[in-house]
């Protein structure tokens, strides 16, 4: 029977992602990635860090103490030069209470992501620098946390381009190829070059380590 590894998520976009990152080494350590909905008991943590690191801490050490599982926890956002790095930790809920709490991720995502290019309304493109940072981490129960890093860099567009993704990736223009945003990647693609695949690709020696 497989051992299980817990994603601090109920986003079943991000479980899926994750075990496109990481079916390597959840192949040769027999280990099946499964998301918080498994374990509807445990509430969600509220993330009140200033950082994408002290927010995934909380989530995967929540977790891993609620089930005794190993557990991969990440948070992530969108940091854009020209507001100093905003929205940052403040990403999934950037445009505040335009969408509603309680309203689909679909509808906050496009909130946030129409606020967005308002305020960038009239930056000139070569002040449009943005990067997606991603910071990840495993906790296994009795051991220290340990942390790994991913970001892209890129620049924000002037508009919504591609259906693939979700969140900002139809604005946000990736460095490695500038012809597209990532919403207009095929998930393989994506997964290459983005923040999340960087920092969980950087988890793998740690992950076969430590759950070898």
């Amino acid at each position: 029977m497989s051992r299980r590894l817990v994603l601090a998520t109920r986003n079943e976009h991000k479980v899926y992602e994750l075990r496109q990152i990481l079916a390597a080494v959840c192949r040769d350590l027999d280990l099946e990635i499964v998301g918080a909905s498994d374990f509807p008991e445990v509430p969600d943590v509220a993330e009140t860090e200033v950082t994408f690191a002290g927010n995934a801490r909380l989530k995967a050490q929540a977790l891993a103490d609620a089930t005794g599982l190993p557990a991969l926890a990440d948070d992530s956002g969108l940091t854009v030069a020209v507001l100093g790095g905003c929205p940052g930790v403040f990403s999934a809920r950037w445009s505040g209470s335009h969408a509603g709490a309680d309203a689909p991720r679909a509808a906050r995502d496009g909130a946030n992501l129409r606020l967005l290019l308002e305020q960038l309304a009239d930056v000139p493109s070569a002040h449009r620098a943005a990067a997606f940072v991603c910071a990840a981490v495993l906790v296994i129960p009795g051991q220290e946390p340990v942390t790994c890093e991913g970001r892209v860099a890129g620049r924000i567009g002037w508009e919504p381009l591609g259906s693939n993704g979700f969140g900002y990736d139809p604005v946000f223009i990736p460095d490695a190829d500038p012809t597209r945003t990532l919403a207009q990647f095929t998930d393989e693609e994506k997964n290459a070059i983005s923040h999340r695949g960087n920092a969980f690709r950087a988890m793998e020696p740690l992950l076969r380590d430590r759950l070898g």
